[in-house]
């Protein structure tokens, strides 16, 4: 079925020719990008500063991991209902006031003394964050039009939120050999200069409000994603099997089981629960889930062992990992050929294949580890999937949705992203805890993890491959699936 749609502000959009893109054009995509980048860069150079931050204000590893849980935990927990608050209330006022709530936060987090405090600018931030990435990329998909001008944009969107990952890890070694608050202050100047940028250049939006707000939903949904998230990441220092813990995973389940229901009945759900029967957005959050919740786990354990058990300084481990951020950066121009080239699906799988062979080939790590000979091939390997899947899940994950669900549709794939982190990373956390010192047993005590890690990669390829299951047709597409085509009202 094809259909068009008319686009806010429609004339600041291009048409399919990217010769067609204006300055203006050009101006809202890097702003977002920018803002995306901050992102992945604050959790990845947060993740290199733990040693250091851990050392100074004493705190545990287990109290250390709540540095990166407490940003996901308010994240995850509010995604979903920040892409649907930028769909209600307006895409522009929404972005404006998160990103401004981010770049206290993080000034905040640049000069407490108390591991507590910190762990709250972190909430804080996550919070913000998860209002600003799927009103992003919700502000993307409403401005390009769907195909390769879309393609396009978020091919360059995407691959920024990537390379703010991989490159967090470079300048947090950089600021960490500095001092660990400058890993938080360093976003600061840059997501000042952002908000300036798109207040001058995203033009204004207006609040849809035909469809009602679905207050019960909301306060269902957050609280159940807020609670899982908690339960998680406390889980392996509380014990999986402890009452606290099954209480509130059962909790977490009857307060689904009510939003489902309440979704079911609402005129104007927060969650059309009818957009999950979309074979490619199913998928798409499971990928996200594989790359993110493996990559985040991996780069926690490579972290904590290279430095606090190892002895390396946090600019050896920046400049160990840079590959795979210049990898990624590099790869920007060329990403939106290469989708239009092999489609998605395709890529998804290849991305996540590479990311479970550089895990698997990490394991032979040992006191001693050769960068060129063991490092290095793991490094180039995640930075190849990277590459190639994060772009391409964001693209499946959002092609074919309507305009009034493209913040619902970029939210899911936020959240699936952070609560698959959370949950892999709580469960890691649980293989990997140790009371060891010495640097062979703490390795034979991490290796379980690198291998969960990777049959976490593993999983995802085996979801992304049903795609082709059954299939006959081997034309290479950006999603197979029967979707709307979204025609540009100049």
């Amino acid at each position: 079925m094809t259909s068009t749609a008319t686009i806010p502000n429609a004339e600041h959009a291009p048409a399919d020719n990217d010769s067609n893109w204006s300055l203006r054009l050009w101006g809202i995509l890097i702003t977002l990008c920018v803002v995306l980048f901050l992102d992945g860069l604050d959790v990845s150079m947060v993740g290199v500063a733990l040693p250091s931050i851990g050392d100074e204000l004493n705190l545990s590893t287990s109290t250390l991991q709540w540095l990166i849980s407490g940003y996901i935990l308010g994240y995850g927990g509010l995604l979903l209902l920040g892409g649907r608050t930028a769909d209600l209330l307006g895409r522009r006022k929404v972005f404006l006031i998160a990103l401004s709530v981010f770049a206290v936060a993080s000034l905040l987090g640049g000069v407490v003394d108390s591991g507590p405090l910190l762990i709250a600018t972190r909430f804080i931030k996550g919070l913000a964050a998860a209002f600003t990435a799927p009103t992003g990329l919700s502000i993307i998909t409403t401005t390009f039009a769907e195909g390769k001008a879309r393609n396009k944009a978020l091919s360059i969107y995407t691959l920024f939120g990537a390379s703010g990952f991989s490159s967090g890890l470079v300048f947090g070694g950089l600021m960490t050999g500095i001092g660990w608050r400058w890993t938080f202050l360093l976003p600061v100047p840059i997501a000042i200069g952002a908000l300036i940028a798109a207040f001058i250049l995203i033009p204004r939006d207006k609040a849809d409000t035909s469809g009602g707000y679905d207050i019960a939903g909301a306060i269902l949904s957050t609280s159940a994603m807020l609670l899982l998230v908690y339960t998680v990441v406390s889980a392996p220092e509380a014990g999986w099997g402890s009452a606290r813990t099954i209480g509130s995973f059962v909790a977490v389940v009857a307060l689904g089981a009510a939003f489902v229901s309440v979704e079911q009945r609402v005129a104007h759900p927060l969650l059309r629960l009818g957009i999950l029967r979309r074979g490619s957005l199913v998928r798409a959050n499971v990928a996200i889930i594989a790359m993110a919740g493996s990559y985040f786990s991996f780069q926690f354990i490579v972290t904590i062992y290279l430095q606090k058990t190892l002895g390396w300084s946090p600019l050896a481990l920046a400049m160990a990992l840079l590959p795979a951020g210049l990898l990624v950066a590099f790869s920007a121009p060329f990403a939106d050929r290469i989708i239009d080239r092999f489609g998605t699906p395709r890529l998804i799988i290849v991305s996540l294949v590479a990311m479970a062979i550089g895990y698997f080939l990490f394991l032979r790590v040992d006191t001693h580890p050769a960068y060129v000979a063991l490092l290095l091939p793991t490094v180039l390997l995640l930075g190849l999937g990277f590459a190639l899947g994060f772009p391409s899940i964001n693209i499946q994950a959002t092609n074919g949705i309507d305009d009034h669900e493209q913040g619902l549709a970029a939210g899911l794939v936020q959240t699936s992203m952070q609560v698959g982190a959370a949950v892999v990373l709580a469960i890691t956390t649980a293989i990997i805890t140790t009371d060891a010192t010495a640097p062979d047993e703490v390795l034979d005590a991490y290796r379980p993890g690198l291998v969960f890690v990777g049959i976490v990669a593993v999983v995802g390829v085996l979801v992304a491959a049903t795609h082709f299951i059954g299939r006959t047709d081997k034309t290479p597409a950006v999603s197979s699936e029967p979707k709307d085509r979204v025609t540009v009202v100049p």
